[in-house]
């Protein structure tokens, strides 16, 4: 009998950890495994990219109840899960109200699960090899699903975040991986929890090239620089990724004298801010934003340069994406920057203010030549990491 695999996520919106799902189920050996996928909700622009050799459990109403206005829960009947989702509300305001600071809380998040865990059901009745909860939070698959082992993944830098560190200890403690998607993350991990070192690794995301080049080919008709330097940058439209200071930086530019249009794919709630951010700076013919995209590759490959301005990553799956299609990429001096590229090499790294980073740019662009070594240098690697796999294999073992 095959070795079995359960992988949890929650569903395949657009977005880096998910595309770094489709690669890890595309990297599998099912010849040598059988994989079960659960997801808490059947929806998002990726799902019909899902390996169809992973099989694709039920969709249970309970876990997909988390993403659904409160008020569908008393209609449907799912009073369980309200009263969880409501107790977690009010316990992540009190976290918050009593830990105030500048980084952003995953408290609420975090809270949501913790307290609807009682009305969650058994995911499956198998006992599987591994199980796998590839995105956080991660009490569901440590306690509704059945495993000889437990990994969990980590997809961000903990030191950038405001969270209840004795509910989050408890519930990592529960797995026996925990795995960090960079170096730097697997770090930052450890300095958070430094009691659970020995169990932090790093396994690296796995990209699924030939899906992203098959759709890097596809046409695109609103990408139209007609004759500025086109800039983009992909990703939600929230803290970590910073866009919101795209407006400034781009106006910085312009002030310098370089024509350019900077493109900005993605969607989420800071998309008013980054609207108003436009508007204060002047840029609306030069900062445009094109919104949710389900295939962002043929604007990869359109760009003159790729720019990630993230105030924090954990690894920036786009990033890896832009080089994969040979394009030169920019990004800020984020905690995990240095194990994101090469600085000089497949990438260049610049300060993480508007001004720093806006100068850092502005000499990139102004040398076409080392733009287009960066290129050159992108095409001659693999950023597939497909040889990752070999690690969550070694997972099973005793």
């Amino acid at each position: 009998m095959k070795p079995s695999i359960l992988i949890f996520s929650q569903a395949m919106e657009l977005g880096g950890v998910e595309r770094s799902l489709l690669g890890l189920l595309d990297a599998i050996d099912y010849d040598r495994h059988d994989v079960d996928l659960f997801l808490m909700r059947h929806s998002g622009e990726l799902m019909p990219y899902l390996n169809p050799k992973a099989k694709l459990l039920p969709e249970i109403p309970q876990y997909a109840s988390l993403a659904v206005p409160m008020v569908s829960l008393v209609k449907s009947g799912q009073l369980g899960v309200l009263r969880g989702r409501l107790r977690g509300k009010l316990a992540a305001r009190r976290f918050d109200r009593k830990h105030p600071g500048e980084k952003p809380s995953v408290t609420a998040l975090t809270y949501s699960h913790k307290y609807t865990l009682r009305s969650m059901p058994q995911i499956s009745d198998k006992i599987y090899n591994l199980a796998i909860s590839f995105l956080t939070p991660h009490y569901f698959a440590r306690e509704r699903v059945k495993a000889k082992k437990y990994a969990a993944w980590i997809h961000t830098d903990y030191t950038a975040l405001t969270f209840d560190r004795s509910a989050e200890l408890a519930m990592w403690e529960g797995y026996d991986a925990i795995c960090g998607v960079s170096e730097r993350a697997s770090k930052s991990f450890q300095t958070a929890f430094p009691e659970l070192e020995g169990k932090v690794q790093t396994v690296e995301n796995i990209l699924p090239k030939e899906l992203i080049c098959k759709q890097a080919e596809e046409s695109q008709n609103d990408m139209l620089s007609k004759g500025s330097l086109a800039l983009l940058s992909v990703g939600r439209f929230c803290d970590a990724k910073n866009f919101d200071n795209v407006p400034d930086i781009c106006c910085r530019l312009v002030a310098d004298g370089l024509d350019v249009k900077w493109y900005l794919i993605g969607y989420g709630g800071d998309e008013p801010l980054i609207r108003q951010k436009i508007d204060e700076a002047g840029m609306q013919k030069r900062v445009i934003i094109l919104g949710k995209k389900d295939n962002p590759y043929p604007y990869m490959r359109a760009c003159d340069l790729y720019v990630q301005p993230s105030r924090y990553e954990g690894k920036a799956v786009t990033v890896r994406e832009a080089q994969m299609l040979g394009k030169p990429v920019v990004i800020t001096s984020y905690a995990t920057s240095g194990s994101q590229l090469e600085d000089g090499v497949d990438g260049v790294i610049v300060p993480m203010d508007n001004a720093g980073c806006a100068a850092g740019i502005a000499a990139l662009l102004r040398d076409p030549a080392r733009m287009q070594q960066l290129s050159e240098n992108c095409a001659k690697r693999d950023y597939t990491n497909s040889a990752e796999v070999e690690k969550i294999y070694t997972l099973m073992e005793d």
